[in-house]
């Protein structure tokens, strides 16, 4: 809605203008912790900084603010969602969920808080672009499968676009244990030949996201 009146407003400036005037980016915040933020990485080589150079080489007119914030939970994104989604935000993309596996949140709490960023989302009329997490085995099946269900289950709640998981980049080849050559020392985060990675498989969805907005 937001995003249709300015164009509305740029179309009956035009009528007052004989000069050509560029396309409107659409803005997407990336909602996230430090797989977002880019730990570890110089600016340049971060997840959204490469993002961004993806998309401009693909011609996308879409403009990248990252929110992304190291250490971050879903409790820590539905706190400072609202003033993530400023005026100018046409799109969201939400990443979070890592941390509250490292800590070992109750899925229903972590669920109870992506609930709560969509749902600022859907009253904002912003879309969404929702990546999964899934938790390892060693909280045992109960926990893995309530944890994992999360996502696919709020993306169809809100109709949001969904990937899976931010790093089905690395195991693209079907081999977990190649994608070690793409991480940092600590086995957690992603050096640059991994987000580069990444870039490539989530980029074609963030696309499709600033489609979303244009339509």
């Amino acid at each position: 809605m937001k995003r249709k009146l300015r164009k509305a407003l740029l179309s009956g400036a035009l009528i007052f203008c004989s000069f050509a005037v560029a396309a409107e980016p659409v803005i997407i915040a990336a909602l996230g912790d430090s797989l977002t933020q880019g730990y570890g990485l110089p600016e340049q080589d971060g997840f959204v900084p490469q993002l961004q150079r993806w998309l401009q080489d693909q011609g996308a007119e879409v403009h990248l603010i990252n929110a992304g914030v190291s250490g971050d939970t879903t409790a820590g994104g539905a706190a400072r969602v609202n003033w993530t989604l400023t005026p100018e935000v046409d799109a969201m993309i939400v990443a979070l969920g890592g941390n509250d596996l490292l800590r070992g949140i109750d899925p229903d709490v972590s669920r109870a808080n992506l609930e709560m960023i969509l749902s600022a989302a859907d009253a904002a009329n912003i879309e969404v672009l929702l990546i999964g997490m899934q938790a390892p085995g060693n909280y045992g099946i109960e926990y893995k499968q309530s944890f994992d269900t999360i996502y696919p289950e709020l993306a169809q709640q809100f109709g949001t676009l969904y990937v899976d998981s931010f790093f089905s980049g690395l195991a693209a080849d079907g081999d977990p244990q190649a994608a070690r050559q793409y991480m940092q020392p600590d086995g957690i985060h992603p050096n640059a030949r991994g987000v580069a990675l990444i870039v490539d498989m989530l980029g074609p969805s963030v696309i499709s996201l600033a489609d979303r907005v244009g339509g």
